[in-house]
């Protein structure tokens, strides 16, 4: 038997080259932000993505890039890239690569929500350089929304940490 992929699973695989002008290390696929993708009989591609954050300002840079490799795909005649607020982003869609990215760039994973986000686990993170739990919360803010700021008492080191978000 012939394996084959299909004109959306094409585009998928295109859009891993999609990175997050924020924490270039991660793509659309990485964070777990495309929801839906649909080609029309015509060739139009219809991508649905969600927002990590609410007024995240990455997300028209992001859109532009989706549509520009999804309209690279062979059998794409035309991409589409509608915002998707239906759906609701949660840290728990990023992959476990994801989160190797993200220490691997410098920055504390977000712990599982599974839907209940509670202050114990917005302040609890471990130290992307030596992978302690001893560490605290300094601010909720970031350099970013979607960041927030940690001190490690074992290595001494401030760090940002992806919030968990659920």
């Amino acid at each position: 038997m012939i394996a084959t992929t299909t004109i959306e699973e094409n585009i998928l695989k295109a859009l891993e080259a999609v990175q997050d002008p924020e924490i270039p290390v991660l793509t659309v696929i990485d964070l777990g932000i495309i929801t839906k993708v649909t080609v029309n009989e015509s060739g139009e591609a219809i991508i649905k993505m969600t927002p990590t954050f609410v007024g995240c300002p990455a997300i028209d840079i992001m859109k532009r890039q989706v549509k520009e490799e999804a309209a690279k795909v062979e059998g794409v005649k035309d991409a589409m890239v509608l915002v998707d607020f239906e759906k609701q982003w949660t840290s728990d869609l990023l992959s476990e690569e994801a989160k190797k990215k993200l220490e691997d760039f410098g920055l504390g994973t977000p712990s599982k929500v599974n839907g209940e986000l509670t202050e114990k686990k917005l302040a609890e993170a471990r130290c992307p350089h030596c992978k302690s739990d001893d560490t605290t919360i300094n601010g909720i803010f970031g350099s970013t929304l979607c960041r927030s700021q940690h001190y490690c008492y074992s290595c001494n080191q401030a760090f940002e940490r992806f919030k968990p978000l659920g």
